[in-house]
């Protein structure tokens, strides 16, 4: 009798294990299914410009979708506006300072690092990138070994491009590869980082290619002067950055033909601003102020939404991770700065939905060569109640990189040759002292009434409270980060090596005489003797 009981106790339990096998299995395959795929979109060099944003003369209709089917950000925003470092801060969710060598541009990025991507495929995810990742730089594992940082790549379909700036990568097709090669059953990540609209444009393609008109431009920035050349360089621009969205365009049309649109969580965004002079690695509002619009059906209220919370590239590890199912504090990176989106999603309020983003932390190093012994113009800043203060640590640097050196932190374009020919006969020109003049120690704008950051109010004696306040508020949250540079340790980033061997030692190598070329820059943007 005894052991019949004991029979039946086995019996029960064997009966019970399988069930909770069974139960776990169901569990783990429903969790599987709740889990979205990933489409991460990602432009270079992109200013806020685009039908969702009220911009006429760009033309999105894919972000215009996006936004439209999911949320319109309105003040999201780059740590630091220059390739590399940027996207430093959205693959590993840290502001720059405190990723060590990699908050500067052409750097080793440190293997100690890791970034979500690499996080998803360890967990199982098929992870697969086309176009541009992380860089410039060099991005091993502690064995030296490269890192595929932001995926695997996929980059062989090519196309012709209708302009001789455009890349011949066909993003879509090669898209549509990766798909096709998805394990069934696998959650899938795929990275589409275009080139566009970096420089060099074909000139005039604007008109020439794309059928728009000088008169399309509803106002050219203030910092910039107001003339055809400047009209044709901002159309040229417009036309790469409508070739990105189309490439998009074409993904989402790709995923809804599979019946996979609806649970792809889709994430369109930008580096930083538009490469032109006084934005692409410097530090004003178009400068760090980027376009950003989510789609995903399953996992967003109230589509339609315009959020007007401030949000960080530190924010997306954090998000990335959050939907994925995969707790940040066992993935392996290093400690998030940023927090998840997840609650602005799924809420259906719209514009400030939690109280606490009300500001974004901003800077830079080292964002190029050109300065003496490679150093960089740090800088940090903070964003907050309509105003933008900005703290520069070594006023007495180049803030463009030095004159006899090209200006090598501004990309070489029609404007800037045109403001730098204005600037050689008059040094006074407010223009060329915008875009490469000194900068002061300190610097106020007021965006509200001056969103082009032309009128420094920083020596205004009614807003010294305001300058002191917003100083000590973002020196101690920096302090908070370790940051060196607000610690007075600082000079620890001018120490980091420059990863391009053509690129190192620029400014030395050109007082010896020697023929050294930066690809970026015309050769007309070179003074002919340092400046005083």
């Amino acid at each position: 009798m005894q052991n019949s009981n004991s029979s039946l106790t086995l019996t029960k339990k064997a009966l019970l294990f399988c069930f909770l096998m069974i139960y776990a299995c169901t569990t783990a395959i429903a969790d599987e299914a709740k889990r979205p795929n990933i489409l991460f979109a990602i432009a270079d060099d992109w200013g806020v410009h685009g039908g969702a944003y009220g911009t006429t003369w760009v033309k999105t209709p894919t972000l215009d979708r996006v936004a439209r089917e999911g949320l319109l950000f309105k003040n999201a925003f780059t740590p630091t506006a220059k390739c590399a470092p940027s996207r430093a801060c959205i693959l590993t969710g840290r502001y720059p300072w405190q990723l060590e060598d990699a908050a500067n541009h052409q750097c080793y990025f440190p293997a100690k690092f890791k970034s979500w991507p690499e996080v998803l495929m360890e967990q199982g995810w098929f992870v697969g990138i086309t176009g541009k990742g992380w860089g410039p730089g060099e991005a091993n594992d502690a064995s030296g070994k490269p890192r595929q940082i932001a995926g695997v790549p996929f980059n062989k379909r090519q196309t012709k491009p209708i302009a001789s700036g455009i890349g011949n990568n066909d993003y879509a097709a090669n898209f549509a590869d990766f798909l096709d090669q998805t394990p069934d059953g696998k959650p899938w990540c795929f990275w589409y980082g275009a080139l566009e609209p970096h420089r060099s444009y074909e000139y005039q393609s604007g008109v020439k290619i794309g059928g728009k008109m000088l008169s399309d431009i509803e106002q050219v920035p203030d910092y910039w002067p107001d003339t055809e050349v400047v009209r044709h360089d901002m159309l040229d621009y417009a036309l790469e950055v409508e070739s990105m969205d189309k490439h998009l365009g074409r993904m989402l049309d790709e995923l809804e033909r599979r019946g996979e649109l609806d649970n792809t969580l889709v994430i369109f965004t930008s580096d930083h601003g538009m490469p032109f002079p006084r934005v692409k690695g410097y530090a004003y509002y178009d400068s760090n102020h980027v376009p950003l619009a989510i789609r995903w059906p399953k996992g967003i209220a109230n589509a339609g939404r315009t959020i007007d919370d401030f949000v960080s590239f530190t924010d997306v590890a954090a998000t990335v991770l959050d939907v994925a199912g995969i707790k940040a504090n066992e993935s392996g990176m290093a400690e998030l700065a940023g927090q998840s989106w997840r609650p602005i999603l799924e809420s259906d309020q719209a514009g400030q939905v939690i109280a606490k983003r009300d500001h974004v932390l901003i800077g830079k190093e080292r964002t190029d060569v050109g300065r003496p012994k490679d150093v960089g113009y740090p800088i940090r800043g903070l964003v907050r109640n309509d105003y933008l203060y900005l703290k520069n640590y070594e006023p007495s640097r180049w803030p463009a990189g030095n004159p006899e050196t090209g200006y090598l932190d501004t990309d070489g374009s029609p404007t800037k040759s045109l403001i730098l020919e204005v600037g050689r006969k008059n040094r006074n020109d407010h223009f060329w002292q915008w875009n490469f003049g000194m900068r002061p120690s300190e610097e106020l704008y007021d965006l509200k009434s001056d969103p082009y950051c032309t009128s420094n109010l920083a020596a205004a004696q009614e807003q010294k409270s305001r300058l002191s306040e917003m100083n000590d508020s973002m020196t101690q949250e920096l302090k908070s980060h370790s940051d060196p540079r607000a610690l007075g340790n600082g000079d620890v980033f001018d120490s980091y090596p420059v990863a391009a061997s053509a690129a190192r030692n620029f400014y030395e190598r050109m007082l010896k005489g020697e023929k050294v070329k930066a690809g970026w820059v015309s050769e007309t943007d070179f003074e002919k003797e340092p400046l005083k």
